[in-house]
């Protein structure tokens, strides 16, 4: 097997769940996030089995609301892993998401969520943004990918100027690329958090409240929500929409 041969869905998924799982480890290894106490989406499926996943959430004082998540429709070759790591609000380093997935091509999202006006913030613009730019371009002109924008108007809005949002082809040489990419954008997000400067106590509320907004309205309105309704009823895709943005989802 060489490295451009189409890998097949179950090799792929695992090894996107492995890239997951890494982020995560490395994130909660250095930033304080305790899991819930209570798990009711540790591990859940659809009615008829088809479908199996995993949901489970952390919280600290850094972190409000970290998200980890998969799920896995191998008959259909489709299937999703998640971390989104939503920060308090002592702090405004943009929050970090990712978000890889087959579809049944390789799909990878990963991006800087702003949380502020950057037309208004030129210098948070600078800091945060301009890093990222070369990637960001460089991403876009690799012959092998290709750009994927979401119909959503709400998704896109959340998205920063440079969000890494690309399709490729099934192979190993893709794989590495996920890796190295999601590593390098997870340690320069972690060498941000620990260098930032507090946010004064008197901006900290309207900070959480714009946080929680928009935590809130990117989780309820993700086109995917109605596919999980059919895969899963309307009553355990509200609850995992719910836990996406909500402590209070069981």
């Amino acid at each position: 097997m060489t490295s451009q041969t189409d890998l097949n869905y179950a090799t792929l998924f695992a090894k996107l769940q492995s890239i997951l799982s890494e982020l995560q480890r490395e994130v909660t290894q250095q930033i304080s996030a305790l899991p819930q106490l209570n798990q009711p989406l540790r591990s859940f499926q659809s009615p008829d089995g088809n479908v199996t996943g995993s949901l489970l959430t952390f919280t600290g004082e850094e972190l409000d609301w970290l998200v980890y998540s998969w799920f896995d429709a191998a008959q259909m070759k489709f299937g999703t892993t998640r971390l989104t790591l939503w920060l308090s609000p002592l702090i405004q380093v943009p929050h970090l998401a990712f978000e890889f997935g087959t579809k049944p091509d390789l799909f990878f999202y990963i991006d800087y969520i702003p949380r502020v006006d950057l037309w208004t913030d030129l210098s948070y613009t600078e800091e945060y943004y301009e890093p990222l730019n070369a990637t960001y371009m460089a991403l876009r002109e690799n012959p092998n990918l290709s750009l994927f924008v979401s119909k959503a108007l709400y998704i896109r809005q959340l998205q920063s100027p440079t969000p890494l949002c690309f399709t490729c082809p099934t192979t190993q040489d893709s794989l590495a690329l996920i890796e190295r990419t999601a590593q390098e954008m997870c340690s320069r997000w972690l060498t941000w958090v620990k260098q930032a400067a507090p946010v004064p106590v008197e901006h900290q509320a309207a900070l959480a409240k714009r946080d929680l907004l928009m935590r809130k309205t990117v989780a309820e309105r993700d086109p995917g929500n109605a596919v999980a309704t059919q895969i899963f009823g309307k009553e355990l895709a509200d609850q995992l929409i719910r836990a996406l943005w909500s402590k209070d989802y069981e």
